[in-house]
């Protein structure tokens, strides 16, 4: 789950399935991880999987993938379910959010341009 202004990854959970206990998964994360005030506006494309969704639909969350898949999936061989899950925590929160420059945020990774807005004091609602 990514913030669309920031697009920082706020929710992401990896799961053998892919159903509604993966996807509320990630959402409870993300909620607990912004807690946004009421009015917050979630948007999913629903998958290909569900929807024969296009991926144009969403072209942050497949920016998303693309990073992770590149920057961390395809350098390493897990051994099992558990090692990637460990792996991939850490590679969104310390390289992705504080580290992978976006150019839609004036080349600043997520975290950073976050902290610049809010010293900016023009803090937007649910930017936690």
């Amino acid at each position: 789950m990514l913030d669309a202004f920031s697009r920082r990854c706020v929710g992401w959970h990896l799961s053998r399935d892919i159903d509604t206990r993966l996807t509320l998964a990630a959402l409870e994360r993300g909620l607990t991880e912004r807690r946004p005030p009421a009015g917050l506006i979630h948007h999913s494309d629903r998958g290909v999987q569900y929807a024969s969704g296009n991926p144009f639909d969403n072209a942050k969350a497949e920016s998303f993938f693309k990073t992770l898949k590149t920057g961390e999936v395809y350098l390493k061989e897990y051994q099992d379910f558990a090692e990637a899950k460990d792996n991939l925590g850490p590679f969104i929160e310390a390289v992705y959010n504080h580290k992978r420059l976006h150019s839609a945020l004036g080349y600043l990774p997520p975290a950073e341009f976050e902290s610049a807005f809010r010293e900016n004091d023009d803090e937007p609602a649910g930017l936690a």
